[in-house]
């Protein structure tokens, strides 16, 4: 799917930029096999992107999956194709139902249908996420920058638009206004919500509430800080194409309003005073003086700060939050003989994520660190080659999902931005 001239310079310039002939052939396989093994080109057009082993297509996954092949797409029409094919399912899919966060092929009914909450038969998974709704956006406003074309913003992107202005504006205030209830009996707590399908209790506080993180598993606060942050960057994008190209004062005003509103609540409510580290920005909160201080693997993270576009990398707020959870402090930083980084409460504890670590690298100013953290992958594959979703720190034979195309994925972007390609 990606044009092998295209490829094959890329894999040229990662192989200068590293002096890694192992990293370029893995960027190579990757970049070459990744794509094409979840993504099917359908009859009217789109493109459905399964999310690795799992027969649906997630909102942010298949959004993720894209970023590498973004860096490359701006020579390559084909390519283009296939990128505009996600988005544009994407933003059906949205039409069809803004709290869900993963959809079927088609009206099939699979997925979880024991959930108590408003299923569809195109619904795989209703695990409301307020990171998988940014990420359409995020992805329409790259593909028309990137690629000037006029087929990519059409009233699809209207009518996702304004559903998910009005989803993020209802959750302002979760408690009086919002129809969304989720439950799941007989799994893990961190699948199902509590009181009765509505999540732990919050207050008001500008940000809008999400029931689950993007780890898919529920938040503890209700604010998600990290997806706050990246939802405003995305109502900045939703802005801009508003007025530049759809000639709509009034989307663009609400984008605008709803954007100074969600900044003003991180602003309030988002960080906290840390005795070691000093001003931090917290993970979640509550609204009520709750406030949790982690980070998850799962992008949009706290660590992601600058690649999602909320901080600068030498931004003093994220630097001290970064040493803060690049430390023993975040609850998910595992340290071993093998490797150190960031993991999840999805996962067992002392699994680190070739995820994170690929973010640590994206979000580093140190080309010396970017280095380390590529032959880090490069060496905890367990023999296979391929990204995990997780390995163990101790060793990273031991893993979880033997093949993750959303890390597969990351590596291959922080490859590309080692050798000074980056979107």
């Amino acid at each position: 799917m990606i044009d092998p001239d295209v490829l094959a310079r890329a894999t040229e310039e990662v192989h200068r930029a590293t002096g890694d002939p192992v990293i370029a052939s893995m960027f190579q396989q990757s970049m070459a096999e990744n794509l094409p093994a979840v993504a099917e080109r359908l009859p009217d057009g789109t493109t459905f992107v399964l999310t690795g082993d799992i027969p649906a297509m997630w909102l942010r996954d298949s959004a993720a999956q894209l970023r590498p092949y973004l860096v490359l797409c701006a020579d390559d029409p084909a390519l283009q194709d296939v990128l505009i094919g996600v988005l544009h399912r994407q933003l059906e899919y949205v039409a069809i139902d803004p709290y869900a966060n993963a959809f079927n092929r088609e009206p099939n009914g699979a997925g979880h249908t024991s959930d108590l909450t408003e299923m569809s038969p195109w619904v795989w998974e209703r695990k409301y996420e307020i990171d998988s709704l940014c990420y359409p956006i995020e992805l329409a406003y790259r593909l028309w920058r990137i690629t000037g074309r006029a087929d990519v913003i059409d009233e699809r992107f209207t009518t996702a638009a304004n559903a998910i202005l009005e989803l993020w504006t209802v959750e302002l205030d979760h408690e009086a206004r919002s129809p969304y209830r989720f439950e799941r009996h007989g799994e893990p707590v961190t699948d199902t919500l509590v009181r009765e399908g509505r999540g732990r209790w919050t207050k008001p506080t500008g940000m809008s509430w999400s029931a689950f993180r993007p780890s898919d598993d529920a938040t503890q606060h209700g604010y998600n800080v990290p997806g706050n942050m990246f939802a405003s960057v995305v109502l900045g994008y939703l802005e801009a194409i508003a007025t530049e190209l759809l000639g709509d004062p009034a989307l663009a005003a609400r984008a605008k309003d709803l954007r100074a509103g969600i900044d003003d609540g991180i602003a309030q409510h988002g960080t906290v005073d840390h005795p070691t580290f000093g001003r931090v920005y917290a993970y979640e909160v509550d609204g009520a003086g709750e406030r949790l201080l982690m980070d998850d693997a799962n992008m949009p993270s706290l660590l992601s700060l600058p690649l999602t576009g909320y901080a600068a990398p030498d931004d003093p707020t994220y630097l001290a939050t970064r040493k803060l959870l690049l430390s023993p402090e975040n609850p998910f930083y595992y340290s071993g003989t093998h490797a150190a980084g960031i993991g999840s409460p999805h996962t067992p504890p002392g699994y680190v994520w070739p995820i994170a670590l690929a973010v640590q690298g994206l979000t580093s100013t140190s080309a010396e660190e970017r280095q380390h953290l590529l032959e880090l992958l490069r060496d905890t594959t367990g023999g296979t080659g391929q990204m995990h979703e997780g390995f163990h720190v101790d060793d990273p034979t031991k893993y979880t999902r033997e093949w993750f195309s959303w890390a597969n994925a990351m590596f291959c972007e922080l490859a590309l931005a080692h050798a000074g390609r980056r979107l």
